[in-house]
């Protein structure tokens, strides 16, 4: 018979890789669904005016794993140190977030518009503001993990203005 001791330690090392998991999987279901209507080589895209500054369509691909991989560390770290209604509001806050950023493909690329994308942006980055503020509360270091996110998307912000304001024939 093990002690008692042991199996609280079983169980709190079991309910970690559940938080990091349930955060990861999350995550990855998000990078899925906004992954769907993304078509950078379509006739639609191409046609748009973009400004000289874009990055190659590449570079988008090997940008978001880590920054996605850091969204699920912080977010899975934060949930084991926040508690009841600390907890309840952070949820609330990261699943926005998620909702947020798979929203944002289909306003740009399925509604073939950068205007809709542009509002998308804005509410992910108010988003992004809002989740580190709730995680700083519990963890200043996995805030800070998540600034890189929050400065990738408010770059994606200023991109997709620029294309909308070169495109304002397009809805």
């Amino acid at each position: 018979m093990r002690p008692i001791g042991e199996h609280r330690a079983e169980a709190a090392e079991r309910g970690r890789w559940l938080r990091y998991a349930a955060a990861a999987a999350a995550v990855a279901t998000t990078a899925v669904a906004g992954s769907l209507p993304v078509d950078p080589a379509g006739s639609w895209y191409r046609s748009l005016r973009k400004p000289v500054w874009q990055p190659p369509s590449w570079l988008f691909g090997v940008v978001w794993p880590p920054l996605y991989a850091s969204l699920a560390l912080a977010g899975g770290h934060a949930f084991g140190r926040a508690r009841g209604t600390e907890r309840k509001g952070l949820a609330v806050a990261f699943g926005a977030n998620l909702f947020l950023n798979a929203a944002w493909p289909w306003l740009f690329f399925a509604c073939r518009s950068p205007r809709a994308g542009v509002a998308g942006t804005l509410l992910l980055d108010a988003g992004n503001a809002e989740l580190i503020r709730r995680i700083a509360r519990v963890d200043a270091v996995a805030a800070r993990t998540l600034l890189p996110y929050a400065a990738w998307c408010a770059f994606a912000t200023a991109l997709n203005t620029s294309i909308a304001r070169r495109n304002t024939t397009r809805a």
